[in-house]
């Protein structure tokens, strides 16, 4: 009977290590679902372009290259056109087509040897804000005579100011700035003599890229005789 009591004994203690596998079910259901954050990051990579910025924050920490789908132009696209560039704050760039362009001077005639000043202004005439640069690299004002067909001076041509300032333009919002021409003529490269225009009539154009403004007219008159 002692003999009979001990084998039942071990079969008792042998078959109480069977909890063990329950536990490793679980630990690998757990490790699962641990990962399903990482789909997360594709749902983020969906939103609109202006949220690119954080679409990197989508991943899950334990990959950090999770979440760079999320950045404007990386996330793949269900048959759309790519996403265009952002600007400022993930906004689009403004197209040429939603931007609009005047010129302007501050007096309708001049004397010979003055300096006019022109304003450029930049309009958003879209349905959403968008960014532009309307810095000095992009600007450009060009004087032709008055039929058009010759240019004289060009502000691109010698202006040492290059810099870029790209703006968030809200719909109907102008960005001004003002150019000032020496009232002389300019050549690209800058390296030709420059001569003050002579009395006449003319034309001008103002540039943001390669969006034009339509054309304004002014006059140049000779000095009064003393």
């Amino acid at each position: 009977m002692a003999a009979l009591a001990l084998v039942i004994g071990l079969i008792v203690w042998t078959t109480s290590g069977g909890d063990k596998s329950p536990s490793n079910t679980a630990s690998a259901s757990s490790v699962s679902t641990t990962t399903s954050p990482a789909y997360g990051s594709s749902e983020s990579s969906q939103a609109p372009s202006g949220q690119g910025g954080s679409g990197g924050g989508g991943g899950n920490p334990a990959n950090g290259s999770a979440g760079v789908s999320g950045q404007p132009g990386q996330s793949p696209a269900s048959g759309d056109a790519p996403a265009p560039a952002s600007g400022v704050n993930g906004t689009p760039l403004c197209p040429d087509q939603n931007i609009a362009v005047v010129l302007y001077t501050d007096k309708p005639t001049y004397t010979v040897g003055d300096q006019p000043v022109f304003t450029i202004v930049t309009t958003n005439a879209g349905l959403t804000a968008c960014t532009r640069d309307v810095g000095k690299a992009a600007q450009n004002v060009v004087v032709r005579t008055l039929d058009g067909t010759r240019t004289l001076w060009s502000a691109q041509d010698c202006s040492p100011l290059k810099d870029v300032n790209n703006v968030v333009l809200q719909p109907q919002q102008q960005a001004k700035d003002t150019i000032t021409w020496s009232g002389t003529t300019s050549n690209p490269g800058c390296d030709k003599p420059r001569v003050a225009v002579a009395a006449g009539s003319y034309q001008a154009i103002g540039k943001i890229g390669e969006k034009e403004s339509a054309p304004i007219t002014f006059n140049v008159v000779a000095p009064a005789q003393q």
